[in-house]
């Protein structure tokens, strides 16, 4: 077994189904075909059971927030899986759904000829309760494989309250998990035995997708029941463009990444965070690249204090060390809270000190209070702001540090922290190619207090919530070309039209 059992989860009592034809893997959230645990497992069902491998990747239409712009980056996805899978020993299987609920029960049929079905592990947004709702419906064997991070998601049995905290687990209980990567081409130089066919009734019924469907073409997400107002970004998704975007930003930009990430004019972040979400890339892939480059290998920090500092642990440049701080201890911060907690995306899972202060300061006076459309359509009384909020609409991405920001005006400018907290996930959950996801949470409940410490002076509203201003944000970066940039006539209009 190559897969490490920490990250296998069964998810009902059936049995495996030795006379079933197939082994299925149910591809839902680790959408690649390299470095994914999932489809690893999947073959080594294969191998043991002597079955072919069936795969299954479809695409919903009533998923909350639904639109042309989540759409069209699946769909790149897809096209790229089904490419990279033409040639090998697995049979794809894509399916995009026409109208609500005309995909139920293609999973049941298709499970009644497996042998066994693999799916992926992922705590957040609707997956854990699609998964908890269909498990006790099937009658054969469903495992739930975590490919998420570096660290499984159960090698932590606590939450930790900040990123400080978790850092120091990290640096004592990674390292073993470093030498257990997933392969970056499982289906490389396996033969496995061939499908025959997709059963004909189940094709007639669910048909397999077009080519067209595929190219995410404009008439065919316009005959789709989803939101058509959110327009698709300048950013296209998929296994592939996700490599070259590491590649390019691995070459182009992780140099001035220590310095200028935190620059709202300048674009030298990784852009990787959509692809994370969608299961394009994998965080081991990612890890993988910045250690080739730095030259690196795990003996280096295993014998290394866990001091949870963020740099000088890892032994490497303190661009790199600056850059895997932000891949491995804040984005696997956000997954530790959501597979443990439900509610990761209520009010009350906030700290109790943040609840506290933002409870006596919840009647304080406002001096601008806008509503969830103002907000949307950037019609605050502030240019900086309107400028992320538009940035967001129009490409599906806001700056990093612009993200803080903008969470911090909207519980300055709402009746309440907890109208502020359902704006703030709606907006970013819609524009945000990279919303929906733990680490998104994160940086949103952030802005409330969550992974924070309580800072003086108490103010207004804010209590000892973190303080942000427009203001200072100008006087610390240059902020005159992204105002230029977002907060102009041509994106006002894109935004309205």
């Amino acid at each position: 077994m190559s897969v490490p059992e920490i990250r296998i989860r069964q998810l009902n009592p059936s049995p495996i189904q030795v006379e079933g034809e197939y082994v299925l893997y149910w591809m839902i959230a680790n959408r690649r075909t390299r470095s994914n645990f999932s489809l690893e497992r999947a073959i080594e069902w294969c191998k043991e059971l002597n079955k072919p491998l069936l795969i299954l990747e479809a695409l919903r239409c009533e998923y909350e927030w639904a639109s042309d712009r989540l759409h069209r980056f699946a769909l790149q996805g897809m096209r790229e899986n089904q490419e990279s899978l033409r040639k090998s020993s697995a049979t794809y299987y894509c399916y995009v759904e026409p109208e609500p609920a005309h995909g139920s029960g293609l999973l049941e049929k298709l499970a009644e000829k497996a042998a066994v079905i693999v799916t992926d592990d992922f705590p957040c947004f609707f997956i854990p309760r699609m998964l908890q709702a269909v498990a006790p419906r099937l009658n054969v064997r469903l495992e739930a494989i975590d490919s998420n991070c570096l660290l499984p998601l159960r090698a932590a049995s606590q939450i930790y309250p900040t990123a400080y905290a978790f850092r120091r687990f990290l640096h004592k209980e990674l390292p073993p998990h470093l030498l257990m990567s997933p392969k970056g081409n499982p289906l490389a130089r396996t033969k496995l035995p061939r499908l025959k066919e997709i059963p004909p009734e189940i094709l007639k019924r669910w048909p397999m997708a077009s080519p067209l469907t595929l190219e995410a073409a404009t008439e065919i997400l316009s005959e789709l029941p989803i939101d058509h107002s959110v327009q698709p970004a300048d950013i296209s998704g998929g296994m592939i463009t996700a490599q070259r975007t590491l590649k390019q930003f691995l070459k182009q930009r992780f140099d001035r990444y220590l310095e200028e990430r935190n620059l709202p004019e300048q674009e030298v972040t990784s852009g990787l965070s959509p692809y994370l979400h969608f299961g394009h890339i994998s965080a081991h892939d990612i890890f993988n690249q910045i250690i080739s480059r730095e030259h690196w290998v795990v003996d280096k920090v295993v014998d290394q204090k866990a001091t949870g500092k963020r740099a000088g642990w890892w032994g490497m440049s303190e661009t790199a060390e600056a850059f895997l701080d932000q891949l491995i201890t804040w984005r696997e911060l956000g997954y530790n809270m959501c597979w443990q907690r439900a509610d990761y995306d209520q009010y009350q899972s906030l700290p109790e000190w943040a609840q506290t202060t933002l409870a006596e300061h919840a009647r304080d006076q406002r001096d601008q209070c806008y509503s969830l459309e103002e907000f949307e359509q950037a019609q605050t009384h502030d240019p900086l702001w309107n400028a992320a909020q538009i940035q967001l609409v129009t490409e599906g991405r806001m700056h990093n540090y612009m993200r803080m920001l903008w969470g911090k005006k909207i519980l300055h400018w709402s009746e309440s922290p907890e109208s502020a907290l359902l704006t703030m996930i709606h907006l970013n959950n819609k524009y945000a190619i990279d919303g929906r996801n733990p680490n998104s949470y994160s940086g949103i409940f952030w802005c409330l207090g969550r992974y924070d410490r309580a800072w003086g002076p108490e103010r207004a509203i804010f209590g000892k919530i973190r303080y942000m201003t427009s203001e200072n944000t100008a006087r610390k970066f240059r902020v005159k070309s992204y105002l230029e940039k977002y907060n102009n006539e041509k994106q006002q209009k894109a935004l309205f039209d």
